[in-house]
């Protein structure tokens, strides 16, 4: 179970962009994205310039935003600015830095493009990720902002990201504290700091 956990992850990975032209529907960027990023993993670069190249290439298109405040929904109701602009910030450092460097433990896979509903400003694009043992579906909800999709929520096999984490920040709340979900964060995002070596 730990090796379809760690493709999952690798799906996840794969599908954000640095930018995309305004005229590019959602399953076009999310196919650019997904090429984009098996050209980074099967390149001959080193570690260190394919976490680089991953890292840009989710800076620019998730926003972790939108999907920690699904994620942390009632935590941040009370909380100061202060805190909120920390938790964001945490989030996105977590997400990116520790999927990007999963991603790197595995061949890059094929992928196969399912269909594109589009809502106003928000879509969702089916995928399927296909390795030789597996394949499993990878759905992605996206929404445009000044011209540009980004994506606010992962589904791997009809399960949320947005609502794992949401179980995960709950939990971890009820034991500590808001606090120390802010602690939690910033351990994980210095255990995940890219190896310089």
């Amino acid at each position: 179970m730990r090796w379809r956990s760690a493709l999952a992850t690798l799906a996840v990975a794969a599908t954000f962009a640095t930018a995309a032209a305004a005229d590019d529907g959602p399953l076009a960027i999310t196919r650019q994205v997904l090429e984009r990023s098996n050209t980074i993993v099967r390149s001959g670069d080193d570690r260190a310039q394919k976490l680089h190249a991953l890292s840009e290439l989710l800076r620019g298109f998730l926003d972790t935003d939108a999907l920690a405040r699904l994620a942390a929904d009632k935590h941040l109701a009370d909380r100061s600015a202060d805190d909120v602009r920390e938790f964001l910030t945490l989030f996105h450092e977590f997400f990116v830095r520790t999927y990007v460097q999963r991603l790197l433990l595995f061949d890059a896979p094929e992928f196969t493009y399912g269909k594109e509903i589009v809502d106003g400003d928000v879509a969702r694009v089916a995928t399927e990720v296909v390795t030789p043992g597996d394949r499993f579906a990878v759905d992605y909800t996206l929404r445009r902002e000044a011209g540009a999709w980004r994506a606010t929520d992962i589904e791997v096999e009809g399960v949320s990201l947005a609502k794992n984490f949401r179980a995960q920040f709950d939990a971890a709340v009820a034991k500590d504290s808001f606090q120390g979900l802010l602690d939690r964060l910033r351990a994980k995002v210095n255990a995940a700091q890219p190896d310089r070596s």
